[in-house]
């Protein structure tokens, strides 16, 4: 389900990460639109993403309008989050 709420997606990965590929393919596959952002580009970026997850680079990590996490999520659980389950 594609809402004006889904705009403000952020999405945390890296350009090599299997499953960062797969979310984002995810997303792009619905039209769901979403702030890109690599953390190999991006030092501020993976700080970001080090202090959500307990000081790891895990990704991919979202950052959803409401204010919730997501790191490495399995692809039914994104797409449940997303409201296309």
């Amino acid at each position: 389900m594609v809402t004006e709420q889904n705009s403000n997606i952020i999405l945390y990965g890296t350009d090599w990460c299997g499953a960062t590929i797969r979310a984002r393919r995810i997303l792009d596959n619905n039209n769901i639109t979403y702030q890109w952002i690599n953390i190999d580009k991006d030092a501020e970026a993976a700080a970001i993403v080090q202090k959500i997850n307990n000081g790891y680079k895990s990704v991919p990590t979202f950052i959803f309008p409401d204010g919730s996490t997501l790191t490495e999520p399995a692809s039914d659980v994104l797409m449940k989050k997303l409201g296309l389950a």
